[in-house]
């Protein structure tokens, strides 16, 4: 089920692990960053964050890999997808279809405050003169507001992305909340086998050279031996939307 935003907060199933509530992040991102993806998405999940646990998903090129390993622990698990009103009309057709697929129940879809959009971006262009603020307005803000209530949130991030991703850890601790990257030591050939063998739906862009889409006016197709993200906001000295930084950085 696709709903939009009414309330953000965990649903509350399962009882409270006393190895997650009231853990220090630091504590948990210590003990569980060494479990391999499938068991490190069931710890969490299950036993250490359960009901107080979230996934993020962009529904990109890569999302669908980590989509069904989730909806084999828990096809229940809340799913936070960024409605930025700047995405391709392909990626929401692919997070409808993907959803179905994989009978994921909880997706949250998340704006941006109208308010602050009107103040800020009245002429919708603002990601031309400072994308920065544009992350920030329809991504960072919204997410942080959608996060309330949440112990630990789940990403797709992965090392090969490369850049300030190159040294990934599986599992940190940012802003008192646990941040799980189950994939980060996936390659991208270990992603592409997966989604074979899973017979995953490919994100319909993937076989017209996007290998890393985000919002369609900051996303462009790679050429041959360019890196994944290269499409990224190709003409800006910019390599991430904001969302993975520490608050402090963002101030």
């Amino acid at each position: 089920m696709i709903g939009l935003e009414s309330s953000v907060s965990p649903s509350g199933r399962g009882a409270p692990s006393p190895s997650g509530r009231g853990a220090p992040a630091g504590a948990v991102a210590e003990l569980y960053r060494d479990l391999p993806a499938p068991a490190l998405l069931r710890a969490m999940i299950r036993r250490v964050f359960p009901g107080r646990v979230a996934v993020v998903s962009s529904f990109g090129a890569e999302s669908a890999a980590l989509l069904a390993l989730v909806a084999g622990v828990d096809p229940a698990v809340p799913v936070i997808f960024l409605d930025t009103a700047k995405h391709f009309p392909e990626t929401l057709a692919y997070r409808d279809a993907l959803v179905g697929r994989l009978g994921l129940t909880d997706i949250r879809v998340v704006r941006p405050d109208p308010a602050r959009v009107a103040a800020q971006d009245p002429d919708g262009d603002l990601w031309r003169r400072d994308p920065d603020r544009c992350c920030a307005l329809r991504k960072a803000l919204p997410l942080d507001r959608a996060l309330e209530g949440f112990d630990a949130w789940i990403t797709g991030r992965k090392r090969f992305h490369g850049d300030v991703r190159a040294t990934l850890p599986t599992v940190e601790a940012v802003d008192g909340r646990v941040k799980i990257n189950p994939l980060a030591n996936w390659s991208a050939a270990q992603i592409e086998r997966f989604g074979r063998a899973r017979d995953l739906p490919r994100h319909p862009l993937v076989d017209a050279g996007f290998a890393s889409i985000g919002c369609a006016p900051c996303t462009t197709p790679i050429t041959a031996g360019e890196a994944a993200r290269a499409g990224r906001w190709r003409d800006f000295d910019k390599t991430e939307c904001g969302i993975h930084n520490a608050k402090w950085t963002r101030q």
